[in-house]
């Protein structure tokens, strides 16, 4: 973990209430697909824990969606302003157990740590079908540029604006995949389970207090005991899921 002054380089509504954040800084503990960062938000006590989008040397990319006073702050910061960041947080993705083809899964909110995965998996010669779910066309974002990587893209909306109709777990009907990567809402994963057919790793979405294993306010149960979802997780694999 480490604690660092990042730079506002741009800012982009790219749907609804949602934002791309571009930030300039030290990115040297930003390592693995699925970590995240800790942002100090003037005024609030808590950090906002919000998933790596895309890393670069030196530059850093979040996608976050205006849910309550604190990212409605963050929303109307502007060019050359300053952030605080904890840095590095987080076990990540484990891409070792990929295979050649593996299914990739974001739901909502759970979208921007699959776009950093992807690119880490195309750059390693993987084939990738990629799930985007999405409530309604209007919500839909960074399908492109998942495309762009050379990903298979299937778009499911809730209400069959766009895509496929209905969730995730539709769209993993008949699909052959040798291994899965997840994030999303609780509701999600679950179905995910139970959908999927091979091992997989999931990433939990948890409120947290400190982000670094400190407070445990985020701790769940599995089947290997408790763990902290900030600093044991976000990523647990499917064996020790206990629901």
């Amino acid at each position: 973990m480490k604690k660092s002054i990042f730079t506002l380089r741009s800012q982009n509504e790219i749907a609804p209430r949602t934002f791309e954040l571009v930030l300039n800084g030290d990115t040297d503990d930003l390592d693995k697909p699925g970590q995240f960062v800790n942002i100090r938000i003037q005024g609030y006590y808590l950090r906002r824990p919000i998933s790596v989008c895309n890393v670069t040397p030196g530059r850093l990319t979040l996608i976050y969606k205006v849910v309550g006073s604190g990212t409605e702050v963050l929303s109307r910061m502007t060019v050359g302003d300053e952030l605080e960041l904890l840095t590095g947080l987080g076990n990540g993705y484990d891409l070792t157990a990929a295979g050649d083809c593996p299914l990739l899964i974001g739901g909502g909110a759970g979208v921007p740590p699959m776009y950093l995965l992807a690119r880490k998996l195309a750059e390693a010669g993987k084939r990738l079908t990629v799930i985007l779910g999405f409530n309604t066309a209007a919500e839909v974002f960074y399908e492109d540029k998942f495309k762009a990587l050379g990903a298979k893209v299937l778009i499911t909306t809730v209400d069959g604006s766009a895509g496929i109709k209905g969730f995730v777990t539709n769209a993993m009907e008949g699909l052959d995949y040798s291994y899965f990567y997840t994030c999303g809402p609780g509701p999600m994963l679950k179905a995910v389970y139970d959908s999927s057919a091979t091992e997989g790793q999931f990433s939990f979405e948890e409120r947290m207090g400190c982000g670094f294993g400190a407070c445990v306010g985020c701790t769940c149960e599995t089947k290997y005991g408790n763990k902290r979802i900030c600093r044991d997780g976000p990523v647990l694999v499917k064996e020790e899921i206990k629901w």
